[in-house]
């Protein structure tokens, strides 16, 4: 049966229901239907002095180009704690379009672990990312009839680009105001995926509307022929734009397949972004239960990193465990055997391919001194020799494996994950940073590419270093760093799948992102518009005769 059937098949409780199992009454929810509903921020302000839940973060190794089933995992976990009546939450992203409809698909779970409604949540939602597209696009409206007005400010140079919640690699550059207008100033420009634009970042990481509004007025735009920098509070445009994220700002309430509440409320990517749901999803979720389970986009260098070095500064704490994600298929993929032939039993790959299983563990474990355990996502094509093999590898490290069959069983299947957690978290972590704040730009990068990595080093072009002297004399030297970087290889090489020679981090560009409050560099050949595949999912997604849609996985 397809995820989605399995979906519909689903006996779920109205949201009211869901919401009264963590103490949400109707009167502090907006219902969206049955199944949806925001939550009002009254919420959290009574609950703002009760003592925090445990909060586990859901990481993995590098992926293959189909992903290594996190969000499986997360919400397997989630129902798993449930059956062993444990108090859980789940807090996660918003799916992106550019996925659904690109080469990836849905992001909400798989086969018996999923969150629902399956289709809303992976097409319209709520509308919040519309509301994020909105807002970004009405700052440039605004800047571009600021220059067609007399450009007053004194605009040389604009920073700002439009976005669009899709893959269209042809917007990644463009030329705009071509109408031959006697004011009209035509310019290069270029459109970002809406997960990857500044707005996203600030959504989700502001800590209330009022610091959603300041961030947003701090957002550098351009700069005059002086270099003055110009922002958006100086256009006006902060207001119109927070009202545009007034209701959008408010985090969601669904449920699991199993009726485990679900928190799912903002959604940037971790290659280009950082990768995880809103603070303020995070923040009440941990008020709500006894455990928050939450996760971070793509593999542990990116997401989690960013989780850690980022977010955690805006938390009132670290994760009381992770838990890392791996397949059999995807560390065969990384010992050299092909995506046509991962399915196949090839202990040798699964030797070589260990290696990136290990350095996230060393990351995790030893770098940012947290708990870990890991969970195997298991496929019935994993043989029970490379699972022995993997145990016994595992074991002689000292680190938990749980083989989970969440996918297949549901929560059923996430217990014994569901138990070793609980025991983890019981044990006192000693989290550190990998960067200080008080490093310099370039520190900071190293520190990442060296440690998290295992870069030799980093090479900065001209253009970069030039920037980040610019960006430390103009005082944002002690912001954190968001590396932006290809997920499928710890370089910055999507095809260095073995990382077996030493390599470097080749640094092409940084962006200051003042409003989220950290700097983007750009790594090898990274884009923050992603393109679709030559075979995209849109082509399979339709509505069928009975108006139910199809193709969505």
């Amino acid at each position: 049966m397809k995820d989605i059937e399995i979906a519909r098949s689903a006996k779920l409780e109205k949201i009211t229901d869901i919401a009264k199992k963590v103490g949400i009454d109707e009167e502090n929810l907006e219902l969206y239907g049955k199944y949806k509903a925001k939550i009002s921020s009254n919420v959290y302000e009574n609950l703002k002095d009760k003592k925090d839940g445990k909060l586990i973060l859901v990481t993995a190794i590098n992926p293959t180009p189909l992903g290594e089933g996190k969000t499986t995992i997360s919400i397997g976990l989630a129902d798993g704690l449930s059956k062993i009546n444990k108090n859980a939450i789940l807090a996660l992203r918003e799916p992106s379009l550019g996925p659904v409809f690109g080469i990836k698909g849905g992001a909400t779970g798989g086969g018996c672990v999923q969150v629902a409604p399956m289709e809303d949540i992976n097409l319209h939602f709520t509308g919040d990312i519309h509301a994020i597209t909105s807002a970004n696009n009405l700052l440039s409206a605004m800047i571009d009839n600021h220059i067609f007005q007399g450009n007053e400010l004194g605009f040389d140079k604009v920073i700002w680009k439009r976005c669009v919640d899709l893959n269209d690699r042809a917007l990644r550059k463009v030329e705009i105001a071509l109408s031959g207008e006697k004011n009209a100033v035509p310019r290069e420009d270029g459109f970002d995926i809406t997960v990857a634009s500044e707005i996203m970042a600030i959504f989700c990481l502001a800590n209330d509307i009022n610091d959603l509004k300041q961030r947003i007025g701090n957002i550098v735009v351009g700069y005059t022929k002086e270099g003055k920098e110009i922002k958006a509070k100086d256009l006006k445009a902060e207001g119109a734009m927070t009202v545009l994220l007034k209701d959008a700002i408010q985090p969601n309430l669904v449920q699991t397949l199993e009726n485990t509440p679900a928190i799912i409320h903002g959604g940037p990517f971790a290659n280009i972004a950082h990768g995880c749901n809103s603070i303020i999803a995070t923040k009440l979720a941990m008020k709500l239960a006894d455990y928050t389970i939450t996760e971070a986009g793509f593999g542990a260098d990116l997401g989690a990193e960013k989780f850690l070095n980022i977010k955690c500064r805006a938390l009132p704490k670290p994760p009381d465990a992770v838990v890392c994600v791996a397949t059999i298929k995807a560390l065969k993929y990384h010992g050299g055997a092909d995506i046509d032939t991962i399915k196949e039993e090839n202990i040798h790959a699964l030797e070589k391919g260990i290696h990136n299983l290990e350095k996230h563990i060393e990351n995790l474990k030893d770098k940012f001194g947290l708990n870990v355990i890991v969970a195997i996502n298991k496929y019935i094509t994993d043989s029970d020799n490379e699972i022995n093999y993997l145990e016994v590898k595992l074991n002689d490290l000292g680190i938990k494996m749980s083989l989970c069959e969440a996918w297949e069983k549901g929560g059923e299947g996430a217990t014994d994950l569901a138990q070793k957690v609980v025991e983890l978290t019981e044990n006192p972590s000693e989290f550190n940073y990998i960067y200080n704040i008080e490093d310099s730009i370039e520190e900071k990068i190293n520190k990442v590419a060296k440690n998290i990595y295992g870069a030799e080093s980093v090479e900065f072009l001209d253009e970069s270093k030039e920037k980040i002297i610019n960006l430390e004399k103009k005082g944002y030297g002690n912001l954190p760093i968001c590396i932006a970087k290809t997920q499928y290889s710890l370089s910055d090489d999507a095809k260095n799948l073995l990382c077996d020679n030493s390599f470097k981090i080749h640094v092409r560009d940084v962006i200051l992102k003042s409003g989220a409050g950290f700097i983007v560099v750009l790594t090898g050949n990274i884009f923050t518009m992603p393109g679709l595949p030559k075979k995209p999912a849109a082509e399979e997604i339709d509505v069928a005769e009975d108006g139910n849609i199809v193709g969505i996985f």
